[in-house]
This record gives structure tokens, sequence and C-alpha cells, in this order.
């Protein structure tokens, strides 16, 4: 086991700036499923390294002291995989932190979801990156996933835990959007997220044929626009800033929602990364988002609070002035920002201009 880290050192400056309001926490590198497109970066899924449960409970401990109410979201790998998951989710309601899972809801079964249902999780979100059983077995890399899932998703459902889908979306699946706002509405869940795949860790080995092009991901993100201003969800786009400058545009040009809508679609921040987002790996590596893979330090080192508030990275991350090529005359560029990930994934710098993005400044 690794040894307890000792953080007394290291006393986080006052006035951190900004407020965190989201971590993700990957629990563990070991997962049932092999993804085509997980951001893992060990593909072996060797849990030796993994936070311990003190070293974990000193990060939540960390986190309630500067930021109570703050959201934790117990990721992975597959966090179900790890033994002490809900004791440590347990300890984070306890200090006044909110708790979330994300699974891949194949390993739910009625006790399990029962003690999930008594951790006190806020929502659990389960990856679902198709509406057809097909077409999520061939992503997820394991025939009856599918069905797995939406087992397990049912079970948790079913417990009274608020639920959420998470949909990954390549290529190959971005012709199930509908289908899956219809699916997502008869099971009954609180909300569906769509994420669209970052080219990191096993993202990486998709072809350009798996890869929306700039012109299909923002007749996507006009899709996703449309039909969730109509469901009764809370629908959001994650990974995709540019929804936040393509809503205004819709709504500045319309004056409303769409005809028919039953609310108006929220915006959503832009690019969260190391400003009120960050991602900690499973052996306390600090990343500005799970996509992002440039290190911000390790919460063995120092606790996350001084590494939020000091971190090179994070700090150049929030100066928006320092944004490259188009994303830096942007007039979007205070809301929308560019995907930093995919920006380093193209360029090498996470400042460079988000190279999937359609739209042109007018601003000079």
């Amino acid at each position: 086991m690794a040894p307890e880290p000792s953080h007394g050192q290291h006393a986080a400056p006052p006035g951190l700036p900004p407020s965190l309001r989201l971590v993700f926490w990957e629990t563990t590198a070991r997962c049932n499923l092999q993804c085509v497109h997980c951001r893992r970066m060990d593909e072996g899924g060797d849990a030796s390294g993994d936070l311990t449960g003190g070293e974990a409970r000193q990060m939540i401990a960390d986190l309630a002291a500067h930021w109570p109410g703050l959201i934790l979201v117990f990721s992975g790998g597959e966090p179900l995989m790890r033994d002490d998951t809900l004791d440590l989710a347990r300890e984070a309601r306890g200090r006044g932190l909110a708790a979330a899972l994300a699974t891949n809801g194949t390993l739910v079964t009625p006790a399990l979801a029962a003690r999930i249902a008594e951790a006190g999780f806020r929502r659990v979100s389960v990856s679902l990156d198709g509406a057809a059983a097909a077409t999520h077995d061939a992503i997820r890399g394991q025939a009856g996933s599918f069905d797995a899932a939406l087992r397990g998703l049912r079970l948790v459902r079913d417990a009274a835990v608020p639920v959420q889908i998470n949909m990954s979306i390549t290529r190959r699946n971005a012709a199930e959007l509908e289908p899956m706002f219809r699916l997502a509405e008869a099971e009954r869940v609180a909300a569906l997220h769509i994420f669209i795949v970052v080219p990191v860790g096993c993202g990486m080995s998709l072809g350009p044929e798996d890869r929306l092009s700039p012109d299909e991901y923002e007749r996507l993100l006009r899709e996703f626009y449309r039909r969730s201003g109509a469901s009764p969800l809370e629908a959001k786009a994650t990974c995709a800033p540019q929804y936040a400058r393509l809503v205004r545009q819709v709504q500045a040009t319309d004056g409303a929602a769409a005809p028919g809508d039953q609310r108006r679609p929220s915006p959503g921040g832009g690019c969260l990364a190391g400003t009120g987002v960050c991602f900690v790996g499973h052996g306390g590596e600090v990343f500005p988002c799970g996509y992002l893979p440039v290190s911000c330090g390790n919460v063995r080192e120092a606790p996350l609070s001084h590494l939020w508030a000091t971190s090179d990275v994070f700090v150049r991350l929030r100066d928006r002035g320092q944004l490259g090529g188009k994303c830096g005359c942007c007039e979007f560029a205070t809301v929308c920002g560019g995907c930093r990930a995919r920006a380093f994934a193209a360029t090498g710098d996470w400042m460079a201009e988000e190279p999937d993005c359609l739209y042109r400044p007018q601003r000079r």
C-alpha cells in the first residue's frame, strides 16, 4: 500500500480563484468493459496505483473544508469494482459534499441498487451509447452490455435514485440521438447528457471515419438543441463548449425557443476545464478535465485545494486572453472558450484554437 500523504506543509492560500464546483474522481482503473472511446490513458486497468481509502478520505476532507456542497463524481474505470466506493460516498455526504455515481450499469443487482440508494448519491449516471443493443454493444466491446446496462438503470431508478443517461457520440451512433431521447423519456430518467468524444486515451484509435466533422458536429448540436427544447428531460451537451455559442445565436435570432418547445434549452457554460471543473486520476494525478492529459500536480503530494489555486496550468486556462487562433479573436470566447482538450490533441497546445468548431469569428 502507498504511504498516506502528509499535507500539513501545504496550506491552501486564501481566496481560491475561482470556486471549484465539480470534481470527477477516477476511483479505479479497473473496468469490466473495453470501450472504443474510453478516455483512460492506461488501458491495462491495473488498480495497484489507485488511491488508498485513507488517501481518498483526505482528499474528501480537503474538498469539504474549502467547497461545501461541491459535487464529487465517483467515476472510473468502473467505480463499482472498487470495494469501498459506497463507503467513501457516505463519507463525502457526511462532510457536506454532494456525491454522484458514474457507472456503466452492468454490475448492478437488486441488492447493490439498494446499497447505492442507501449511500445517498444525488444522482447516478448510466452510460448508454446507442438506443439499440447492436450499437451500444459494439462501442462498449461486450455483447449483452446494453441489456445489462438497461437492467441496472431500471434497478437504480426503481430504488428511488435519480438516474441520468450519458451518451458518448461519434459518427457511429450520431444518428441515434433522436431514438435516445425517446428511450430516455420512456425509461423515466431525470436527464440525458451527451458527450462528444474527444480523441484522447483509447479514443485516439478512432479513425477519421468515426469522428464527426465540424459540419456534422454543428448539425448534431443544432438537432440536440431542437430536441431538448421539446423534452421534459434535463438535457445537456458536455465536452461541446460551442453549444454555449450556438444556443445564444439561435435564441438571439428566434427571440425564444423554437415553436412547440416546452422550455428554452440551457446554453451551458462553455469549456469549464480548470475554471469550475477538474479531474483526479485513479493515482491522484490532477487534470483540468478527464480529456486533457496535462498534469496539474498530484493529491498525494499536495492538497487539491492548493493545486487548484496555484497550478500554472489552471492559471493559464483561466485567462481567456491567452487563447490562440480564431478562439482568441472570437466574440464568444468568454462564453465558449473552445475545447481545450481537442486543441491539445490537435496541436500539443491546450490554448490553441478549437479545431472542430465551424464558426468564423466576426471580431478581428
